[in-house]
């Protein structure tokens, strides 16, 4: 079960409405060439938006809040760049309007201007780099340009600022790639690709929104925001998180060098562990399950893995130890017993992980950028900020998910979608609904709180 605290309300709220992730096939297809248009317009309406969110800027600086007028039109834009990046990366199925308008099925409610603090105003370029940074990696929002953006044209760069568009790389490429074969396979888009996709989406129009002056909020990069829409199915590999979020800043500065023991133990663990892997991988074969001396011994591993990783990218705050073992750390797994596993899942298993492979491969870029923003957040300031070791969890847990299904320990797949918080099972969702806990914000403290598996 998940505890945590509930987050407030922000002034960029992202929307999905309900979707029964049904896909037509032909526009799927030719999903590419069907947005070209879009993203001609969005070219022109972008460089319209920088060019006004100059002079919002100016305005925020002299009387300290956005003139409504100017607010309404670069809301209007960072909305139908969102509705773009749903339709292109399969997030939604209807042909978006050109106006930006409320009521796509993955949406944007952007709150009235408010007052801004002028500082932050004044400096909100370079305040913005770290979330643009985060955005970039997860690919879900705006492309935009140099760092200078729109004020890079003010200081004679505008060159750099001519360009604005939709990412096409980051986590949100990956998962769209993958959707995109699976849609047309299928008819229907997995939801934890869609639910990933729609996560980098909403954090991309919360990253363009507070550097274009909309509000003078930071981007949360907490995977919370997904938890209304999302559904979170069981799975035989869910993460445990007891860990606070103080960080000494001595073990923070030299947390490299702390880690190389278990560099050179993970090297040496690894080398038995293709040994026991090819073992269960037989045992498997013959018998339908792994032996449970395999199964113990690998997920020990899978474990270890997990705890170093998180130490590593300061997910975690202690020294990890050397043997995986289970409770023994901070954010942590719970691996199901062996049960049956299918045998040609089992025959095929590497050429059927190759997608999740290389969804992991993008959500690493990720939780890396996450712990280099939160390395220089910790030495600042003793702590990791809770959003950024959340999206760390979401992203281990995928790749622990991903090693037990490579090394037999569960023919289940790894889920995609950065779920924390169970949300009810609904019929169509193909979720046991005694297995999905709903939403209760808790009084125990937001640091103190558990996590299960990725939706699919």
């Amino acid at each position: 079960m998940l505890r945590v605290a509930a987050l407030p309300q922000r002034p960029i709220r992202l929307l999905v409405l309900d979707d029964d992730l049904e896909r037509n096939r032909l526009t799927v297809v030719f999903r590419l060439i069907l947005a070209i248009p879009h993203l001609v317009w969005l070219l022109l309406w972008g460089i319209a938006a920088f060019v006004v969110s100059f002079v919002l800027w100016l305005a925020v600086l002299i009387e300290g809040k956005a003139p409504e007028i100017l607010h309404d039109f670069v809301a209007g834009y960072v909305r139908y760049a969102t509705h773009v990046a749903a339709y292109l990366y399969l997030a939604a199925s209807p042909y978006p309007g050109f106006r930006g308008r409320p009521g796509y099925p993955v949406d944007l409610e952007i709150d009235p201007p408010e007052r801004q603090n002028r500082w932050t105003a004044f400096f909100r370029i370079l305040l913005a780099l770290p979330a643009l940074l985060l955005a970039s990696v997860l690919g879900g929002g705006l492309s935009l340009g140099s760092p200078g953006g729109s004020w890079g044209s003010a200081s004679g760069e505008a060159s750099d600022a001519a360009w604005s568009g939709v990412s096409a790389t980051g986590a949100a490429a990956a998962a769209a790639v993958l959707a995109w074969f699976a849609t047309v396979a299928l008819g229907r888009t997995p939801r934890g690709l869609r639910d990933l996709v729609t996560y980098a989406v909403g954090y991309g129009a919360q990253a363009a929104g507070y550097l274009l002056l909309l509000t003078g909020r930071y981007p949360s990069s907490d995977p919370a925001v997904v938890e209304p829409f999302s559904r979170l199915p069981e799975h035989p590999v869910r993460t445990v998180v007891s860990d606070d979020l103080e960080r000494p800043r001595l073990t923070v500065v030299f947390r490299l060098l702390l880690a190389i023991p278990h560099f050179v133990w993970l090297l040496l663990w690894s080398v038995a562990v293709v040994f026991a892997v090819i073992g269960a991988w037989f045992a498997a074969l013959a018998t339908g399950h792994v032996p449970s001396g395999l199964h113990r011994f690998l997920a020990a591993y899978v474990r270890y893995v997990l705890h170093l990783l998180a130490f590593l990218h300061l997910v975690g705050r202690r020294f990890p130890g050397f043997t995986g073992r289970a409770g023994s750390y901070g954010i942590d797994l719970e691996i199901a017993a062996p049960a049956r596993q299918n045998r040609w899942k089992t025959g095929f298993r590497l050429f059927l992980a190759l997608p999740a492979v290389l969804l992991g491969g993008a959500l690493g870029g990720v939780v890396f950028v996450a712990a280099l923003l939160g390395w220089f957040y910790a030495v600042a300031t003793g702590r990791m900020p809770e959003g950024l070791r959340n999206l760390g969890v979401a992203c281990l847990r995928y790749g622990a998910q991903l090693d037990a299904y490579l090394l037999l320990l569960t023919d289940r797949y790894p889920y995609a979608a950065p779920v924390l918080n169970p949300h009810a099972a609904e019929p169509g969702d193909g979720i046991d609904p005694a297995s999905a806990v709903p939403f209760s914000p808790s009084t125990a403290a937001p640091s103190m709180w558990e996590t299960d598996s990725f939706a699919r």
